[in-house]
């Protein structure tokens, strides 16, 4: 499966609708545009409403990104995040590190 980004860019906030799976195969893909649209960026919105899938090469860009949002003083935050998703993030105690909106709230 493949994963499709959509990216709003308004000022300072920047939102990306993740669609698809971000695993192994797609998690490049996300790297790359977070690396090109972050500059400037204060707010970052990951949206995974049409996303249910997320292998630990995601888990591993999304701590990345974390970690730059954190060290330039800037948020992130993961919205519309499913049972299954939300589900990993609880494993990995994740879900104490990120800002997260579930998508049943």
């Amino acid at each position: 499966m493949q994963l499709d980004l959509t990216t709003e860019k308004n000022e300072k906030d920047l939102t990306i609708q993740l669609s698809g799976e971000l695993n192994t195969l797609t998690a490049p893909s996300l790297s790359e545009l977070i690396k090109k649209e972050l500059e400037g960026v204060e707010r970052l919105t990951l949206d995974f409403g049409e996303c249910d899938y997320v292998s630990s090469s995601g888990l591993r860009i999304l701590m990345a990104t974390y970690k730059k949002m954190k060290n330039k003083n800037g948020s992130m935050k993961l919205t519309n995040v499913g049972e299954n998703f939300m589900d990993v993030l609880s494993n990995t105690n994740l879900d104490a590190v990120f800002d997260i909106t579930r998508r049943d709230q």
